[in-house]
């Protein structure tokens, strides 16, 4: 049975600072969070084992879990998948999230739709020929001039740089988040062993107790 993220990090016995600890020999039994599972680099780089995944809408990690899984507790397998740390920053913000950022941001809803820089339109020569990408950070107003040798003469385009509002350089880099990559459902008990695997405590550690317990170093002065 697969299980939250937190119920397969092994254990410390760390030393204890609870009210009631008695003495400096106290220790607690807790999960060890500074031990982070990661895919084995072997099955990572095997295309083989993942597919990709458009994120739709306002759906979360254990939506995307449920739908792939029927299991929203593997919403941690969808982060890990593509290195994801904080979620904040690198999962698409749902809509009314992404409307408190711009306000907050950009100060007022008129400021949405301000430019924030221009790119350039696709520019063709006679011949069908792409002198000029779409997409080029310019100015405003920006013009090129280019040897057109289907005419066999030197052409101008005037005003080829388009506006980029404030909106649709930010829409655009919430929309760069939505491709992800997930395990495909018939290597889930191979990569969640593997993963359980590297998590356990190997032997020789001086704070080694077993694979699934390790014992902190008493620090406390006190």
């Amino acid at each position: 049975m697969s299980l939250p993220y937190f119920r397969y990090l092994p254990n410390i016995d760390y030393v204890s600072r609870l009210p009631d600890s008695k003495y400096i020999g106290d220790y607690v039994q807790v999960k060890n969070l500074f031990r982070r599972a990661k895919i084995n680099p072997e099955l990572f780089q095997n295309i083989n084992f993942f597919t990709k995944y458009t994120i739709i809408g306002n759906e979360r990690p254990d939506n995307i879990a449920y739908k792939l899984y029927d299991n929203p507790y593997l919403d941690w397998l969808v982060l890990l998948a593509n290195n994801i740390i904080n979620v904040e920053e690198e999962w698409p913000l749902t809509q009314q999230s992404f409307f408190n950022y711009m306000l907050n941001k950009y100060g007022s809803e008129t400021a949405f739709n301000e430019p924030h820089h221009y790119e350039t339109s696709e520019v063709k020569d006679s011949n069908g020929r792409v002198v000029m990408k779409k997409g080029l950070e310019v100015h405003d107003g920006y013009s090129i001039t280019y040897f057109d040798s289907g005419n066999n003469q030197l052409v101008t385009s005037n005003n080829i740089s388009v506006v980029v509002t404030n909106y649709d350089y930010e829409d655009k880099i919430q929309d760069s988040k939505r491709d992800i990559f997930v395990v495909k459902g018939q290597y889930l008990s191979q990569i969640i062993n593997d993963l359980e695997d590297g998590l356990l405590y190997k032997s020789g550690s001086s704070q080694y107790v077993s694979e699934n317990i390790a014992k902190a170093d008493n620090i406390r002065l006190y």
